[in-house]
């Protein structure tokens, strides 16, 4: 597969990563064999997931052409739920994946998401919640609107998170930034740095009630 790193696929303003446009356009220029994975791969993150059994139901947000939900399919994680508000990038991964029927792939807004309450027992986001976070505004004082959007996120995966059942949330944003976001009275934040010259965060947060 070839992944999709040049510069041509970085927009000059940031704020583009927000955009359901910005999105559809870039892949409808990519064909199926390119992928584009934010931070860190499976084989990477595989040590810190510790997920209890392989029958576990997974809601991937944001999953774009990543191949994070491949390869956990390959590693044995059939019930895998990958939604996109790209309907291009859906229609791509269905055919990409089409050699894996039993992973499901969904056009939704990770902000609207339309499932029943309490539906999966890990939901994942990896730089997702990033993308909506690109904004021209002061980190350390978050507009209303990042804000708003940033907690629709959070309270759909609330949600639809089973009890017991598990937030994966990777990233580059530093707990400072990032715990104010994902608080919440139904779970602790727990927080893991990984790399060496840059660092990278996993916030785990399993939901108590």
């Amino acid at each position: 597969m070839v992944q999709s790193t040049s510069l041509h696929v970085v927009p000059e303003d940031p704020t583009a990563y927000k955009s359901q446009a910005y999105w559809e356009e870039r892949y409808q220029k990519e064909d199926e064999q390119t992928t584009f994975d934010w931070f860190k791969t499976y084989e990477e993150l595989k040590p810190l997931l510790q997920l209890p059994n392989k029958e576990v139901s997974i809601l991937m947000l944001g999953c774009g052409n990543s191949t994070l939900g491949e390869d956990m399919y390959n590693d044995g994680y059939k019930n895998i739920t990958n939604i996109d508000y790209s309907k291009t990038v859906i229609d791509t991964m269905k055919k990409r994946c089409a050699h894996q029927p039993e992973m499901k792939w969904l056009e939704m807004d990770i902000r609207d998401l339309q499932f029943s309450d309490c539906s999966f027992d890990v939901v994942i986001d990896k730089g997702t919640m990033d993308a909506l976070m690109c904004d021209q505004g002061d980190v350390w004082d978050p507009s209303e609107d990042l804000i708003r959007e940033v907690k629709a996120e959070v309270d759909q995966v609330e949600r639809v998170l089973k009890v017991g059942g598990v937030f994966l949330y990777i990233t580059f944003g530093q707990p400072h930034f990032r715990k104010r976001h994902l608080t919440r009275s139904c779970w602790e934040v727990k927080t893991q740095t990984m790399g060496d010259a840059f660092h990278y965060f996993f916030y785990s947060m399993r939901k108590e009630r």
